[in-house]
């Protein structure tokens, strides 16, 4: 697999991880303290090919992620769930297998114009993505879609953000409950 975009990682293992996967090229953010010349770099990146944010599925990367997409609101983003990027304890893009990196990077999102009132929590409720045992079929549901992990209210905004069909959700919803 050949990406146009450059991929936004954490660091140098994730950039390792990434081109053991697919061929492109990386920026690495080292953390959260993004130095200027990084930003330089993701700068010429998002205007010259885009960039595709992908970052830990932890509270670090979501932090990193969030500030990225502060500056780069039309960045593309790649998910990639915790359960296929930990090992031995470790959670991180570097642990996972060079299929589920190809996997993640074959569901990039984009966000679009919120389409209000897409999806209201009652199709969460309907589909049993909220309550009691929603977490994991949130998480399932999340990676067949390819908008990642959130608690209900961070679902929801993803479902009206990224564009994600009535049809689509459905798919995911069924597939998600069979996880059971």
């Amino acid at each position: 697999m050949i990406i146009k975009e450059v991929i936004v990682v954490e660091g140098r293992d994730d950039t390792a991880a990434v081109k053991r996967a697919c061929e492109a090229e990386t920026i690495e953010t080292h953390g959260y303290g993004i130095r200027k010349e990084t930003w330089d770099l993701m700068d010429m990146a998002y205007r010259s090919k885009g960039i595709i944010i992908f970052t830990d599925p932890d509270r670090a990367g979501l932090e990193i992620r969030k500030r990225v997409l502060k500056r780069y609101p039309d960045a593309k983003e790649a998910f990639l769930t915790r359960d296929r990027a930990i090992k031995d304890g470790d959670i991180g893009i570097e642990n996972a297998e060079p299929a589920a990196i190809v996997e993640a990077l074959s569901k990039v999102c984009t966000r679009v114009a919120v389409q209000e009132d897409e999806f209201t929590m009652n199709d969460l409720v309907r589909t049993g993505l909220t309550g009691p045992g929603s977490r994991e079929k949130r998480q399932a549901a999340g990676s067949y879609l390819g908008i990642g992990y959130g608690n209900a209210q961070a679902f929801l905004r993803k479902l009206n953000s990224y564009g994600i069909t009535r049809e689509k959700f459905e798919e995911a919803a069924g597939k998600s409950i069979t996880h059971d």
